[in-house]
């Protein structure tokens, strides 16, 4: 196990010091004008109780003065709706207790409380699935409008405004999703118990695959603890391949988890046999995409293929950074078990890994 390296600093960090901590999760927050440093377990949990106290804020002129209407969906184009909510979850790290691809057991306590989006039935009558990192992933073509309802189900001491904020859709500013202090629309604060509906027009600029998270006044420390997910837009009539999977790479952290140790994941999981199980067969048409979800570059790499880039030359290792995507697409040759990981060898070691399994 790996000791939190920050239990024993000074929580008030000079520029200098708070630099030098920072690959060990340490981040700065600006709360309600209040700067909070995130250094070490348990300053979470002043992050939470300073955004608890924010204040829907006033509407001013600087807003009032500009009205948007909410799109339609193009010619041809349909509205896809979806019910969201906001909620916490008992999340296991490692529910194995062990790394399958090195065959040894991982000790100590994996298990924290997430801040999620669950995917929700018609009217949020009853949940469509557990509460899981990531996020339910948002299907539309080019031409529809995604509709998102979406409802904060915060309770307790994590109890706080939040939002969805997409990228790479069109939005006009009241369906941002963002907190913008004294200039924020509609959409950028939903306190707990609230419902807004977002409109996003899915473009032809729009297609590809991108994140959603959190924008609220918190939006950095509820992202890294669970709140994101998928947004994939395709062109009108595009096939879907037969094999398709959102890869989300991130962190968990001490500071953010309070547990003893860092755990690098994929979609929340950590060592290979927690992290997504991909498997397909030969001659399926394979899409994964891949997405940076954290303050750190990292890579994508599948043992034994190889898939063209956006330029045209073959790669099998590329790179994103925070909050970008890669999509990785190939129709499946190779049979076998073949491991998948971050190629950041620190990394890949300390959880970023898992099997992909083609028959």
């Amino acid at each position: 196990m790996t000791p939190d390296p920050l239990d024993s600093l000074n929580p008030t960090l000079g520029r200098r010091r708070f630099l030098q901590v920072g690959a060990a999760g340490a981040f700065l927050c600006t709360i309600g004008g209040e700067r909070i440093s995130v250094a070490k377990r348990g300053d979470a949990a002043k992050a939470d109780a300073a955004a608890a106290k924010i204040t829907r804020p006033k509407t001013t002129e600087a807003t009032e003065q500009q009205t948007y209407v909410t799109p339609s969906p193009q010619p041809g184009g349909q509205v896809v709706e979806h019910w969201i909510q906001a909620t916490t979850a008992r999340w296991t790290i490692v529910p194995s207790k062990r790394d399958d691809w090195h065959d040894i057991a991982i000790g100590g306590n994996t298990t924290f409380t997430a801040t999620v989006y669950q995917e929700m039935t018609e009217g949020f009558a009853a949940a469509l699935g557990p509460a899981a990192i990531p996020g339910p992933a948002l299907h539309a073509e080019v031409g529809d409008t995604l509709v998102v309802h979406f409802r904060n189900g915060l309770k307790g001491k994590l109890a706080q405004p939040v939002t969805m904020h997409p990228h790479g859709v069109k939005y006009n500013p009241e369906y941002d999703g963002v907190y913008l202090g004294q200039y924020t629309r509609a959409g950028g604060f939903i306190a707990p118990g609230e419902e807004f509906k977002y409109t996003w027009e899915c473009v032809p600029e729009s297609v590809g695959a991108w994140p959603y998270h959190d924008h609220g006044p918190n939006h950095t420390l509820n992202t890294f603890r669970g709140m994101f997910g998928s947004i994939i837009v395709r062109e009108k009539g595009a096939t879907v391949p037969a094999v398709e999977q959102s890869l989300f790479l991130h962190q968990l952290q001490p500071p953010v988890t309070g547990l003893s140790r860092a755990f690098q994941c994929i979609n929340g999981r950590a060592y290979a046999g927690n992290t997504p199980i991909l498997r397909a067969k030969v001659g399926q048409e394979v899409a994964f995409h891949v997405f940076g979800m954290d303050n750190n570059f990292h890579d994508f790499h599948i043992h034994g293929h190889r898939w063209k880039n956006d330029a045209g030359a073959f790669v099998d290792t590329p790179p994103v950074g925070p909050n970008e995507t890669t999509s990785v697409r190939f129709v499946e040759d190779n049979p076998g078990r073949w491991l998948y990981h971050c190629h950041v060898f620190a990394h890949q070691d300390m959880g970023m890994a898992g099997w992909y399994l083609v028959e």
